[in-house]
């Protein structure tokens, strides 16, 4: 009987030898990045940067990324019941979900900045955001609402004081007990149902106060992701108005409380993170903030995840030129590396160029978010039309940089083992999460009407570039007239959101980037001097200074 060859001892195809193909990206630091460093420093976190190549190279190992592709293969699966018969409302995740999940709340990325009293504290977190979101997108779901989650439950300063401590812990604890006998909490929100979506207080679930304090839930969510983590802000209408309140998974005492998970969404993607429809029915919870304005109250919550989106965008667009990069500095064609023949040079700076915008500008939100937090008026201002105005043009840009850096792969992109789809599939979900392209765009008229010191803000940030290039003040002038104008302001408003997300881009890169990026920007972007698709920067371009910004 002959004897079986072990895997790693056997011999190669024998009819051909593999030459010309990439060897895997792995084994690097993901932060090894000078577009992402300079944005971290510039923003106030230098003190993270030995942390965050720490991370980096977390994110870079071929473990981490095997997790990655693991969670998402094998995906979560609901149980309704245990074998006995008893209603259990459980999701079971692969185990490299939680690793995935342990390393990104040890690293600090949920709660853990509401905590840290460093200045730029918020910053760092971003940081480390974007990495994750590079290896593995749908597991920060429940980790950035748990980073969301504490603003909003700081309304209520009774419940703030019992779960703050462990929202803001870096102890990742998965399962169902009792809040306060875990170490580490997580958090989620229920907004959407069937009937309204988008126009929450069309929602109809019912809220019931009793004697003892606390209310009584009765209705159905169309959209509540991370059905396994501790607590939940949920909107429903009481007497007083629709109102935000806390619902526990698991109530004080150890049982469970009523949280019917009908079904997990069959989503697009984001398919590591379980997304469900839970039923309410006489569901134990608080009222958190005062009765009758829970959007108000969890508005705060979307503030942050709607920054969330942002960032990871930025870090998805980021992820994908990291890849094309790659595949082009180890593929050759026509006798010359793809990096190297010009048509290919045109198409990864022009994507070098979209991804540093991209970056810059979130981490630009990220500072203000921290100094917002910290007292600053100007940059709380800032804040709040800025992230409407980012939110709507960095996820729109995400799904079309990334197809074009799968293209840059060709056949090999397209194939599941490259990583290139689970990115294609993720691209489009920061675009609908916490508000479409129209409710952002929206959303930056209700805050040029009713707070006018955000529109005060966002001119002085990007006048703070007058001067230093004439294309930029040109789209400045003609910005500031769209904004002006009160006629068919909705009908114009995704107009001029992207003028105006582009200004502030450029604005950002004149003072910030190299002045061969700030150039480019000005030239494609705000002068018009480009095509309808990626790799058309006009002859005259610096393409090698863009192109030596790409990621490692």
């Amino acid at each position: 009987m002959s004897t079986p060859v072990a895997p790693h001892s056997r011999p190669t195809a024998v009819t051909h030898e593999v030459t010309n193909q990439p060897p895997p990206l792995t084994g690097h630091d993901a932060a090894d990045d000078a577009v992402l460093l300079e944005g971290i420093r510039r923003e106030g976190a230098a003190w993270h940067v030995d942390e965050l190549h720490r991370f980096g190279r977390y994110v870079g190992s071929e473990e981490a990324q095997h997790w990655a592709d693991q969670a998402n293969r094998h995906e979560p699966e609901l149980r309704t019941h245990d074998r006995f018969g008893h209603r259990i409302d459980e999701v079971e995740f692969h185990p490299a979900y939680h690793s995935l999940m342990e390393a990104s709340v040890r690293a600090g990325l949920a709660g853990a900045a509401w905590a840290d009293e460093r200045p730029g504290a918020h910053v760092a977190r971003a940081g480390g955001f974007m990495l994750a979101t590079m290896l593995e997108q749908g597991h920060l779901c429940p980790v950035s609402m748990t980073y969301a989650v504490v603003p909003a439950l700081r309304r209520s300063p009774d419940l703030a004081k019992t779960y703050e401590p462990l929202l803001t812990s870096r102890v990742y604890e998965p399962g169902l007990s009792a809040p306060t006998a875990k170490r580490g909490l997580l958090a989620g929100m229920g907004m959407t149902e069937k009937q309204g979506g988008t126009d929450v207080r069309a929602n109809t679930t019912a809220a019931v106060e009793r004697a003892d304090g606390t209310w009584r839930l009765r209705g159905h969510k169309w959209f509540t992701s991370a059905p396994m983590n501790d607590l939940f802000l949920v909107l429903a209408q009481s007497p007083g108005g629709l109102s935000c309140f806390l619902v526990p998974r698991v109530l004080a005492d150890g049982s469970r409380n009523t949280f019917r998970i009908q079904r997990l969404k069959d989503k697009l993607g984001n398919r590591s993170n379980a997304s469900s429809e839970p039923e309410f029915d006489d569901t134990v919870a608080w009222l958190v903030g005062d009765e009758g304005k829970g959007v108000r109250t969890i508005i705060d919550m979307v503030t942050m995840t709607r920054l969330d989106c942002v960032l990871g965008s930025a870090a998805g667009i980021r992820a994908a030129l990291a890849q094309a990069a790659h595949h082009a500095r180890h593929r050759s064609v026509f006798g010359a590396r793809l990096v190297d023949q010009p048509l290919m040079r045109n198409v990864l700076a022009d994507l070098s160029l979209e991804s540093e915008a991209a970056t810059t500008l979130a981490l630009r939100l990220a500072g203000a978010a921290d100094r917002a937090h910290r007292g600053d008026d100007g940059e709380r201002a800032f804040l709040r039309l800025a992230t409407a105005i980012g939110k709507y043009w960095v996820c729109k840009r995400q799904p079309m940089a990334v197809a074009e850096a799968l293209e840059c792969l060709g056949g090999n992109g397209y194939d599941e083992a490259s990583g290139m789809p689970r990115l294609y599939r993720e691209a489009p979900l920061n675009g609908i999460w916490e508000g479409s392209g129209n409710v952002n765009a929206l959303d930056m008229l209700r805050a040029l009407t009713r707070e006018p010191a955000s529109l005060e803000a966002f001119h002085a940030e990007t006048e703070a570039a007058a001067g230093a290039d004439a294309r930029l003040d040109a789209a400045r002038r003609e910005l500031r007239a769209e904004l002006a104008r009160a006629e068919d302001a909705q009908l114009r408003a995704r107009r001029v959101v992207e003028r105006a997300a582009l200004v502030l881009q450029g604005s950002l890169l004149v003072r910030h980037a190299p002045t061969a990026v700030a150039d480019a920007f000005c030239a494609s972007r705000l002068a018009g001097d480009q095509g309808l698709a990626f790799g058309t920067l006009p002859a005259g371009t610096d393409f090698g200074a863009l192109l030596g910004r790409l990621p490692a």
